[in-house]
């Protein structure tokens, strides 16, 4: 799928509301931008297509929250003129700041006697600056964590509508987030560099992904870059088939393997790798480490020499490509329509090669997994690529 080529689904109702800036008995002159979560590349398009769109096509003024939800809770926000977003277009981040440890309903203000965070909910906190600031809508552009709190805000009566932004495309009712495609550049490449360090040392390289519970990124940058092993958390893996194809592949002529893995892994009847947990973040859980664990087991079981390498957050900076550059803007354009149109507590989506929308209370705390029926798991399987459930046949 090409962002160039998607559709906006356009009704009546919209085209009624384009040129204007009353909702309902309300006019519109303010609205809100925020950046939630992990960052990744593609946010500062967004902005920038939000901005430009108000300003220029309807008058609109526009404030800039800064570090996602803390700055609702904290009241730090700013204008944003369009020479402000200009420029920005290709930059990587975002110019807002972000967290992913500022949650409204489930806010950290402080610790209590044995160190342990003590949680409060701020929304009353929230709404007064919301209604301080002259906010009529505010587009919040995020993951799953930040669509949750924009639900719960939609509750309190604010306003919101969602930009679904995250590199694990993992998102509800969406085919595809930006930053997504950036992010399976950069792995991809990563790879490839591997490959030839793998190929001249004739070791198993093994290469860790994010994507958290979806193996998503894991498979797309593991299948363009030929890797010979994907190990995704939707397909348990069996340590001793990974240790039998890697020897397999010894056996007929391959002096090295390549496996693409992704941080949320798991083998059968076992757990994830836990990296970290963050006491006082609302998504505590920080997993991370599976590669090391996969180099102690294969060189344990198969004497092989093996390499790990965990990507981290190289993945999720940097320029962002140019399909990532055209989605935010096709996004951010699509979130202002929603908000003229009076169409809150909406998410943009792209289903069907088409740009529409779907209630943001139905994507909130959920994620989007690899279906097993997926053409790229059988597209795999076919070119000889194991995912560690099954024998691979070679000759």
């Amino acid at each position: 799928m090409s962002p160039s080529t998607l559709e906006t689904v356009v009704t009546p109702r919209d085209q009624a509301k384009s040129g204007s800036r009353t909702m309902g008995r309300q006019k519109i002159n303010r609205i809100g931008v925020l950046t939630g979560g992990g960052d990744c590349p593609g946010l500062n398009a967004v902005i920038r297509a939000v901005t430009k769109t108000a300003v220029f096509q309807h008058d609109l003024e526009v404030l800039g929250i800064e570090d996602g939800y803390m700055g609702l809770i904290r009241n730090r926000m700013h204008p944003l003129s369009t020479g402000a977003v200009s420029n920005i277009l290709t930059r990587g981040g975002t110019i807002l700041g972000t967290s992913n440890k500022a949650n409204p309903s489930h806010f950290a203000v402080g610790v209590d006697a044995q160190g342990k965070p003590i949680f409060k909910d701020v929304t009353d906190r929230v709404i007064e600056h919301v209604q301080s600031r002259g906010l009529d809508a505010i587009i919040c552009i995020g993951g799953d964590g930040t669509m949750t709190g924009a639900a719960r805000l939609a509750e309190h009566g604010i306003r919101c509508v969602g930009v679904p932004k995250t590199i694990d495309n993992d998102l509800m009712h969406t085919e595809l987030t930006f930053g997504f495609q950036t992010a399976v550049d950069t792995a991809t490449e990563a790879l490839d560099r591997i490959h030839t360090t793998a190929s001249s040392h004739h070791r198993v390289m093994i290469v860790e992904l994010m994507g958290r519970n979806a193996g998503w990124l894991t498979l797309h940058s593991g299948l363009s870059s030929g890797a010979d092993v994907i190990l995704i958390p939707e397909i348990p893996y069996d340590i001793e088939m990974v240790c039998e194809h890697c020897l397999r592949r010894g056996r007929h002529g391959k002096s090295f393997t390549i496996i693409a893995v992704s941080e949320g892994a798991r083998p059968k009847d076992g757990q994830q790798v836990v990296n970290s947990v963050i006491a006082d973040s609302p998504d505590p859980i920080r997993l991370g480490g599976i590669s090391r664990v996969l180099r102690q087991q294969i060189e344990e079981i198969t004497g092989l020499e093996c390499r790990e390498t965990i990507l981290g957050h190289v993945q999720r900076g940097g320029t962002p490509v140019p399909a990532d550059r055209i989605l935010g803007t096709l996004f951010g354009y699509k979130a202002l329509e929603l908000v003229l149109a009076e169409q809150f507590n909406q998410l943009v989506v792209v289903q069907n090669n088409t740009i529409t929308s779907v209630p943001i209370d139905t994507v909130a705390g959920q994620q989007r997994m690899v279906p097993m029926d997926n053409p790229l798991i059988a597209a795999a399987r076919a070119v000889g690529t194991s995912f560690g459930d099954q024998e691979v046949k070679m000759r």
